[in-house]
């Protein structure tokens, strides 16, 4: 087998449930599953979730909610978090423009979140932008804007075969900008690796701005006290300061603590010579990390989001690559930090997440990190930083 047909999982014929399993392929290797629900209960119904099982481990994506990923589950390992947000809900439940145009955390309980296409960062008027999309609110509109088709293929590259789920979403206004996302996951058949492919193109006939941030929360069982977050890092930012009350230990994790206040980090990556930053979050003993590669070329600022607070209430942390920090647009676009798209111009990026389960796997990439790292001496900001830091 080099490659199956085309099957379609989520369009205007695509079945409500549907399960693909190797006897469905002729020449498919054995051990693997691609499983289409759709929920029905609650502020769930109607969101389509795909679980990829590739014989290792399961993703669950959510064509429903921007292409998002739910979580990765690998026997009783579990990549993701949990927030009050307990399942996936419905963009037609979540106004965003609710709580001082908050509502965006009304649907929030992903392992990887989309934030953009137009914006991301907090809510308010953005004054340089026309009157149809001055008024921002949090994070933007992609994560709750379904897919308009989602396909699976098997491919077989250098004798290994891929899962390859592709989806399609729109984020376009008349009079307004019009980009279309389309998303792509591939993992290999017993691998512990996902890889996430975005293109996002303009659609309209006249310039447009992106901006991209990519939320990846990790929670437990990965995240516990004595979790450390690694990356190499040329300089090290507050976002505000509440962040620089902790910086001396800004790579490491408390237990869950009730009314902990959230903190955020800016970081300004190394990279290594293909232009990606390895990020590593692992828990106490080492044991157990999540990794996350990503391409710095289109993505060259790295959030470090700490949410420390109780389980009941979303413990976790974030590891945010982006095009930008995430402070407001106007910040941002001022900075330089907002990527231009002229008409039908396509921007593009690449990520590799892996869940790690081996300590010598992960003493390699704790290795590569540190040799990364000779290349500079990390500069930590002590206080916030003019055209950095949120609202400087």
């Amino acid at each position: 087998m080099s490659e199956s047909g085309i099957w379609e999982l989520c369009g205007e014929t695509a079945k409500a449930n549907l399960k693909i399993a190797p006897a469905d392929i002729d020449g498919s290797p054995e051990g693997w599953s691609v499983t289409k629900t759709t929920m029905k209960a609650g502020l769930s119904a109607g969101v389509e979730v795909i679980e990829v099982n590739n014989g290792f481990q399961s993703l669950f994506i959510l064509p429903t909610r921007g292409m998002g990923l739910w979580k990765i589950q690998s026997g009783e390992v579990r990549v993701g978090w949990d927030s009050p947000v307990k399942h996936p809900v419905h963009p037609a439940f979540v106004d965003l423009k609710s709580r001082n145009k908050l509502g965006w955390l009304d649907g929030f309980n992903e392992l990887v979140t989309r934030c953009g296409l137009t914006s991301n960062g907090p809510p308010g008027i953005d004054e340089t932008a026309g009157a149809i999309e001055s008024d921002l609110t949090l994070h933007g509109r992609i994560a709750n804007l379904p897919a308009t088709s989602v396909t699976l293929q098997l491919v077989e590259t250098d004798g290994e075969t891929e899962i390859v789920v592709r989806g399609t979403v729109s984020e376009a206004t008349l009079f307004g900008q019009h980009l279309e996302l389309v998303s792509e996951y591939r993992t290999v058949l017993n691998s512990n690796e996902v890889t996430i492919t975005d293109c996002v193109t303009n659609r309209s006939g006249r310039g447009a701005e992106l901006q991209l941030l990519y939320h990846i929360n990790i929670g437990s069982p990965i995240l516990e006290k004595g979790s450390i977050w690694h990356a190499p890092l040329k300089r090290l930012t507050p976002r505000d300061a509440r962040a620089t009350e902790e910086l001396d230990t800004y790579s490491t994790y408390r237990e869950p603590t009730t009314g902990y206040a959230e903190e955020a980090f800016f970081c300004k990556p190394i990279t290594d010579s293909d232009g990606f930053t390895p990020v590593l979050l692992t828990n106490a003993s080492q044991t157990e990390a999540v990794s996350l590669d990503f391409d710095t070329t289109s993505l060259p600022c790295l959030t470090i989001w700490k949410n420390t607070q109780s389980l009941a209430d979303g413990y976790c942390t974030g590891l945010e690559p982006g095009t930008n920090y995430p402070n407001f647009k106007a910040q941002e676009r001022r900075e330089g930090r907002v990527v231009k798209l002229a008409a039908g111009a396509s921007w593009k990026t690449s990520m590799k997440l892996s869940l790690l389960t081996d300590s010598n796997k992960i003493s390699s990439k704790l290795d590569q990190i540190a040799e990364l790292q000779t290349q500079a001496e990390l500069q930590v900001d002590r206080n916030l930083v003019k055209g950095i830091s949120g609202d400087q």
